[in-house]
């Protein structure tokens, strides 16, 4: 059977096909049906436009439709794609190209190899890599003179150039991720998170019985991410449940894991549950079940796991360094402090049903009318536009 990516551009008009030059790994053409303006180089994520039979793009990581969305826009637009791997530093290009969409680790390489005149946009999913990891390794050394712990649950990001070889930026986040990049002096895009899974509304919730229950949901970087903030908080308001959704086997995490084993599998009000499938019924279920996700993140582009709550109605109780402005969706935390954690859950565990329905109402209809595969296509279709308008 045709590929499912493949059968979705052809109902749209576009002509497919693929290569693999020996000496520059993967590369996907794509055709207009447009009258064609020019070419487009994507680097990015390449997997979703090499799938075999009937497989479906992943769902593991918002990317995977993040590139197939912005080959999308700029076929719609009127441009060929090439779309190669973000890491495939060896690409040597044989053609001109009015745009050059990429991610930051091989930005650099790339856009030197370009034709001058390329408008070339740096596709930034995470905050400034300087920002993120002095935050990152400040986080871990506010543990070890907390507990007297040292663990390697971090999220560290690599030293790159993307943004000063760059003209135009994109960014997935908010004025906190932006402002991690201002110092270039470069024009910024904002786009939204797109989530793959989109939840039925669950608006049935007995709060009377969830309104004292809580998830963490996150991927490795624990305490990156505060998980260990969240459990120290949990450990002393027996009172409330925590539930934890994330990959505790990561060999990355393995001192983490130890350091909090009490917390994590001995407490009453404390259930772990490990990694989840978002697509699942099992995720369905856990959030139907809690009221609000706790995440005390030092530093993102834009938090899928936070939108992907939004999408499941939860309330957020967010760092403002987690890329996602609540907006009275429901509470935002300003320092991460566990006091201030402590008070932002007990205040929400206090608040009236009709309260937590109406936050949680909220919470799926700006997840729903605002980070979706449709409007981040939207989005990137209005950059497109704009950068043709400035050029002209």
């Amino acid at each position: 059977m045709a590929n499912p990516v493949n059968k979705l551009l052809r109902r749209l008009g576009y002509e497919f096909r693929r290569y693999r030059p020996a000496e520059h790994g993967e590369c996907v053409s794509l055709t207009t049906d447009r009258p064609v303006k020019g070419h487009a180089l994507v680097a990015y994520i390449v997997e979703p436009f090499l799938l075999e039979g009937n497989t479906l793009p992943s769902t593991a990581h918002t990317h995977h439709i993040e590139s197939l969305m912005i080959a999308r826009a700029f076929l719609s637009q009127g441009y060929n794609v090439d779309v190669i791997d973000y890491r495939n530093g060896e690409f040597r290009p044989t053609k001109s190209y009015m745009f050059f969409v990429s991610a930051r680790t091989k930005f650099a390489e790339l856009a030197a190899r370009l034709n001058p005149d390329c408008i070339k946009i740096a596709h930034l999913d995470t905050a400034h890599f300087l920002f993120n990891n002095a935050s990152a390794y400040r986080r871990l050394l506010e543990l070890q003179r907390r507990r007297g712990v040292t663990t390697t649950s971090l999220r560290v990001i690599e030293h790159n150039f993307a943004v000063e070889h760059a003209d135009y930026l994109t960014v997935l986040g908010n004025g906190f991720t932006e402002s991690t990049y201002s110092y270039a002096g470069k024009p910024i895009f904002r786009l939204p998170v797109p989530t793959p899974h989109i939840y039925s509304p669950q608006y049935d919730r007995d709060y009377t019985q969830i309104r004292k229950h809580f998830l963490w949901l996150g991927s490795s970087g624990f305490v990156h991410k505060g998980l260990d903030l969240v459990l120290e908080v949990f450990s002393r308001l027996p009172e409330l449940h925590l539930t934890v959704c994330g990959p505790m086997e990561d060999p990355g995490e393995r001192e983490f894991v130890k350091a909090y084993h009490r917390e994590l599998y001995e407490m009453p009000n404390i259930e772990t549950i490990g990694w989840i499938d978002v697509g699942s019924q099992q995720f369905i279920d856990v959030a139907a079940n809690c009221c609000a996700l706790v995440y005390p993140s030092c530093s993102e582009g834009q938090a899928g796991s936070v939108i992907t709550c939004l999408q499941a109605g939860l309330i957020p109780i967010v760092s403002y360094e987690s890329g996602v402005d609540v907006n009275g969706l429901g509470i935002l935390l300003r320092d991460c402090s566990r006091d201030e954690i402590e008070a932002a859950v007990t205040h929400l565990a206090g608040l009236s049903n009709r309260e937590l329905l109406n936050m949680s109402k909220s919470a799926h209809e700006y997840a729903r009318a605002n980070h979706t595969k449709d409007k981040y296509l939207l989005e990137f279709q209005k950059i497109i536009e704009s950068l043709c308008v400035t050029q002209s």
